[in-house]
């Protein structure tokens, strides 16, 4: 067979390849693919049955950003990116037209909820869950942000403060 014959069926073996790909594609529903749909931050999740301090604090995070968002209309996890940094975050102020008293107000109603929900299901015992909503409407906004991109660290830091009686806190959480 001569190279350029050998060539002819390269490519013809790989136009052959690729129709089936699309047929395969097209077979597995992909003509009517749609990206899933960002769920609305005003509408409680229900919490899973957390285990341990690091599915507490994952919820605990999930929870203070959507209610965050719901606060300021904008979905989780446009919220979450624009936490990340300080640049991400004055480029999300202003292109929302939100000032900076209006963000922290949202972030610590977005704590406020977080205590809500964990005290509702019953992970948060309500005689710590009253001072600690006190304590977070008045923290600077840096720290709310700390605490919603690392409630683990709070978690760790207070269980640590405790020392030997550190396993109070998974007493006071459950």
């Amino acid at each position: 067979m001569s190279q350029e014959a050998r060539g002819g069926v390269l490519v013809g073996i790989a136009a052959l390849v690729s129709l089936m790909l699309v047929f395969s594609y097209l077979a597995a529903g992909g003509s009517s693919y749609e990206p899933a749909k960002v769920q609305d931050p005003c509408k409680p999740r229900p919490w899973r049955n957390p285990e341990g301090l690091q599915q507490i604090a994952e919820q605990f995070s999930l929870s203070a950003l959507d209610g965050a968002a719901c606060e300021l209309g904008v979905s989780r996890e446009t919220l979450a990116r624009a936490l990340a940094t300080p640049a991400s975050r004055e480029r999300f102020t202003r292109r929302y037209g939100i000032d900076e008293a209006e963000l922290a107000r949202a972030i610590r109603a977005g704590l406020v909820r977080a205590i809500d929900d964990a005290e509702r299901a019953g992970v948060l015992n309500p005689l710590v869950a009253a001072p600690l909503r006190a304590t977070v409407r008045q923290v600077p906004v840096d720290q709310a942000i700390e605490l919603i991109q690392n409630a683990r660290s709070l978690l760790d830091n207070l269980q640590s403060f405790l020392g030997p009686a550190g396993g109070l806190l998974e007493g006071l959480l459950r």
